[in-house]
């Protein structure tokens, strides 16, 4: 598919996901197969034009890592308008503004989801920044501050009009955070509110099966899959398949969950150093954990792991204490095997829309 002049080798995008989609995952993700443009973390375009340290190893990249999107938020037109022009001059291919963040920093700095309060501002600034670039410009959203208040598609509207190049959609509202059912007919909405360009659907893409059903009742031109990725790294190899033949490939084996979570762990090493990488893989090999069987043994270990030696030893005794577990044949047996997994619009009962609920402030939209 495309995005304004860039031309991508699949419809399916890593959404960004902040303390996580750095340069080891995209790595890991790409070296799996099947994603066609990866996006940073989210980073503070003031953070980025005073060369902060950490905003600068936010946008890290190398050759492999390629096509790439920079996520941007912030609300003051000039700052995000010289930070899309720095991106461009060091050869990053397209920029996201965020627009959908619900976290409370952000939203008080006016970035992330309180963008879609104040149609007008938010338009004049993409619109400065649309006309400052070559390069296609993009906007993540959320479908509106709360369900009495799903501004998604008139932003959407406004957008395309300013120039953005593709919109990507969160099924959920601010008020719901990250739980909660998607809304697939408000994603639809939001495809229906533009006339050329793409929108890409986003939220609770766990299976390739949820990315099916997303794309069949939204018309979306493309899914963005986050905390999915982490999940299943394989996600986006087995939604192609998915696409393209109706069948599901089996799940990735123990061996090579394993493998994969080596080579993830290789590359924060390589990318922060052994001290920093194997602190901030603490919070990584839960995730792959989830799909391993019986991993209480292993998790409460590796969330103090210091050194790579460490991690080997510890992987090395999990290994072992999982073998009672398995059957001959070295397969987990029934009882230890997981359920599959279910995104929330796809269960029979809906979600809880309790689970990371953030508050919302009371009063008409003037004063969001």
């Amino acid at each position: 598919m495309r995005i304004g002049s860039l031309k991508l080798d699949s419809n399916l995008f890593l959404s960004p996901l902040a303390g996580y989609t750095n340069l080891p995952f995209r790595l890991v993700v790409r070296e799996v197969g099947g994603v066609g443009l990866c996006t940073t973390d989210l980073v503070n375009a003031r953070s980025l034009l005073e060369k902060n340290p950490k905003a600068l190893k936010l946008i890290e990249t190398r050759p492999t890592d390629s096509p790439l999107a920079v996520q941007l938020f912030g609300s003051v037109p000039e700052e995000m308008r010289d930070a899309a022009i720095y991106l461009e001059s060091i050869g990053v291919h397209s920029i996201d503004i965020n627009m959908g963040c619900p976290v409370k920093k952000v939203c008080k700095v006016g970035g992330g989801s309180a963008m879609m309060t104040e149609l007008d501002k938010t338009s004049a600034l993409v619109k400065q920044m649309v006309n400052a670039v070559k390069i296609p410009v993009t906007a993540k959203m959320r479908l509106g501050w709360d369900d009495e208040n799903l501004t998604a598609p008139d932003l959407a509207r406004t957008l395309e009009d300013v120039g953005v190049a593709a919109i990507f959609v969160h099924g959920r509202t601010r008020e719901q955070g990250f739980g909660g059912t998607v809304n697939l007919f408000g994603i639809r909405k939001v495809v229906e509110a533009v006339k050329n360009i793409p929108v890409i659907g986003n939220g609770d893409i766990i299976t390739p099966q949820a990315a099916k059903k997303m794309f069949d009742e939204t018309g979306c031109a493309g899914v963005s899959i986050g905390r999915g990725a982490f999940y299943n790294p394989w996600i986006f190899q087995h939604t192609l398949h998915h696409l393209a033949t109706n069948e599901l490939p089996p799940e990735p084996t123990f061996s090579e969950r394993v493998r994969v979570m080596r080579r993830h762990l290789d590359l924060m090493i390589e990318v922060f150093g052994e001290e920093l990488g194997c602190r901030m893989f603490r919070k990584v090999a839960p995730w792959y954990a989830k799909r391993f069987g019986p991993c209480h043994e292993f998790n409460k270990k590796v969330v103090q792991v210091s050194t790579k030696a460490q991690f080997d030893e510890i992987l090395e005794n999990y290994i072992r204490w999982r073998q009672q577990f398995l059957d001959d044949k070295g397969e987990l047996l029934p009882r230890f095997q997981q359920p599959p997994m279910i995104a929330s619009f796809m269960r029979d009962e809906p979600a809880s829309t309790t689970r990371q609920q953030i508050p919302v402030p009371r009063g008409p939209v003037e004063v969001w």
